[in-house]
């Protein structure tokens, strides 16, 4: 199923101007997710919308919502009133300056999409605006409403496209003195330093995505499919701790020690080997559900595992 557009307008260096489609770069459809059942029906859980104080069911046209101010006591605010102050979208992403890209705090970032050219008009202004961006190394800094909000998005060429970046407002970020003032001042001898260099080149290499596996969510498809399987589930054994470290230098002698005996071990042909990539879309490795019905006890007759896991279709999702 296509990716469905979070935002559909133009995009406007100037008198430059292009129709364009923002979409999610970024999608967590692909994680297994739970629902809440009922234990002894299977049945699933649905929650009513109730008066704290009474008790009593409330309909969806007498619910409106209350800014607190004090234990008890709200402002409310209906519809009509937010409707009245809410920021009219202009459809348009209107870039106001360029900045370099290290100007940007990493606290700023929120959520990446991507903006690609809507229909078959504008290719040209689109292409002249994204290596317009390329060619003077810099962000380009707009502003883009989404859901009645104005958001600030930082726009940079990615390939043949553009990848906008929603950015938050400075009240939206914390300072990091009230969480840093408390670290001690410590003196660290140039020996220890070295020490932690050695480590650090034993462990350098290049970032591939590709490469990491998410435990937990390799745990839980694990977990599934023995539970479908009927597949009875082994204790899990004590974690091993490492114990207390006394001595910070013999900490480091030890790990720089355990990095070079595991450094041959990883090489082949005296390249390093690469560790064995993830399988594309995590879900794709549950077992097909046999039969119907959706009940959470393991099936009398363990159903035949598939040759080939098959992967459940993926469903785009409009993020916020």
């Amino acid at each position: 199923m296509a990716p469905r557009a979070n935002w559909k307008g133009f995009l406007r260096l100037s008198l430059v101007t292009c129709p364009v489609a923002l979409y999610p770069a970024t999608s967590d459809t692909e994680k297994v997710s739970f629902n809440q059942i009922n234990r002894k029906t299977g049945h699933r859980i649905k929650y009513l919308k109730v008066d704290a104080e009474t008790g009593d069911e409330v309909t969806s046209d007498d619910i409106v919502k209350g800014y607190k101010v004090d234990t008890d006591t709200y402002i409310e605010v209906t519809k009509d009133e937010l409707d009245e102050i809410a920021l009219e979208s202009t459809h348009t992403i209107e870039i106001d300056e360029f900045v370099p890209k290290t100007d940007i705090d990493n606290r700023y970032l929120i959520r990446p999409y991507y903006l690609v050219p809507d229909g078959k008009v504008g290719h040209d202004a689109y292409a002249v605006i994204r290596e317009t961006i390329r060619s003077m190394n810099k962000v380009a800094i707009g502003r883009v409403v989404l859901t009645n909000r104005e958001h600030i998005i930082a726009l940079e060429p990615l390939d043949s496209g553009l990848m906008g970046t929603l950015l938050r407002y400075p009240y939206e970020v914390r300072s990091e003195k009230e969480y840093f003032d408390d670290i001690q001042d410590v003196k660290l001898t140039k020996d220890m330093l070295e020490l932690a260099k050695h480590i650090v080149e034993k462990k350098s290499g290049a970032f591939e995505p590709e490469v990491f596996e998410d435990h937990y969510e390799t745990a839980l498809i694990d977990l599934i499919n023995k539970k479908r399987s009927g597949v009875p589930l082994a204790a899990k054994a004590a974690p091993k701790t490492g114990g207390n470290v006394i001595n910070l230098m013999d900490a480091l002698k030890k790990s720089l020690a355990t990095e070079k005996e595991a450094a041959p071990a990883t090489k082949v042909d005296g390249k390093a080997k690469k560790p064995k990539k993830r399988v594309e879309g995590q879900r794709e490795m549950l077992l097909p559900i046999a039969g119907k019905g959706g009940k959470t006890a393991a099936a009398k007759e363990a159903p035949k595992k598939a040759d080939k896991p098959v992967r459940a279709p993926a469903r785009g999702r409009k993020a916020g």
